[in-house]
């Protein structure tokens, strides 16, 4: 969500896709939220099974390198995805063929419901690194700043022709993974609370503060201009008009 807010796309293109409006510009209203897609601002859609959006990205370096173009593609996926047979074969072959892309896994330490210490034999998904090629590191994903710093070196570093680059954000999932979720059958409340403590918008929000960028008059005025948007977009979302009916094989099946 933050990837592709940065990327360009809005809060009211967001809403559109959770309320399955046909204005929706990932899909018209066709898939389910999250599936993030949009030309523009170069988001190419996600697919449904875990972890396929890695070969995709990888498949995206090789034509960006074949094509002689400045392009540096970024995926993002779970720890629990980096166990998936699609991210060994994506990472091996953008290691072999040094291929411009960054690999990040945003460790959330959970998957789904299986701590990370049930899915991992290595200490760190980026442990796996060396077994491809490429460089492995690991980061405080609850720190933007040190998160851009690293995204910057492997961007470089793709352009310069010096292949992929595996980034590991350490991070923790504050709620179930979805509605269907019991989280309390493999964590405790203690155990989330604490993690609430240390949340990049509590901790960066403090160092902001800290250094002077920002004060408690700057932050409130900041949440407020949010929740605005946040309401007008939730707002013309509910209003708007699903897809008609004569368009229900659009996007599905190829038109004459």
């Amino acid at each position: 969500l933050g990837v592709v807010l940065a990327f360009g796309m809005t809060a009211r293109d967001l809403m559109l896709s959770s309320f399955a409006k046909a204005e929706d510009p990932n899909s018209g209203g066709r898939q389910m939220p999250g599936h993030f897609g949009q030309k523009k601002n170069r988001i190419v859609t996600g697919s449904s099974p875990v972890t396929t959006q890695v070969p995709h990205a990888v498949g995206i370096a090789l034509a960006a390198k074949m094509e002689g173009k400045d392009i540096v593609s970024f995926v993002t996926f779970g720890e629990g995805s980096s166990n998936q047979g699609d991210f060994h074969e994506g990472a091996n072959f953008a290691g072999v063929h040094k291929l411009p892309v960054i690999l990040m896994c945003e460790n959330n330490q959970y998957a789904i419901s299986v701590p990370i210490e049930k899915q991992l034999a290595c200490g760190k998904v980026s442990d796996r690194a060396i077994g491809y090629g490429m460089p492995g590191v690991t980061v405080d994903g609850n720190d933007p700043i040190e998160v851009y710093r690293v995204v910057k070196e492997a961007a470089e570093r793709g352009r310069r022709g010096e292949g992929p680059s595996l980034i590991e954000t350490v991070s923790y999932r504050l709620t179930p993974h979805s509605s269907d979720d019991d989280d309390s059958q493999y964590r405790s409340p203690e155990e989330v609370s604490e993690a609430k403590k240390i949340d990049s918008i509590i901790t960066f929000g403090a160092y902001l503060k800290a250094v002077g960028i920002m004060d408690d008059q700057m932050e409130k005025q900041l949440n407020e201009e949010i929740m605005e948007i946040v309401n007008e977009a939730t707002d013309y979302a509910e209003n708007a008009p699903f897809a008609n009916e004569d368009t229900l094989s659009k996007y599905v099946y190829a038109e004459r």
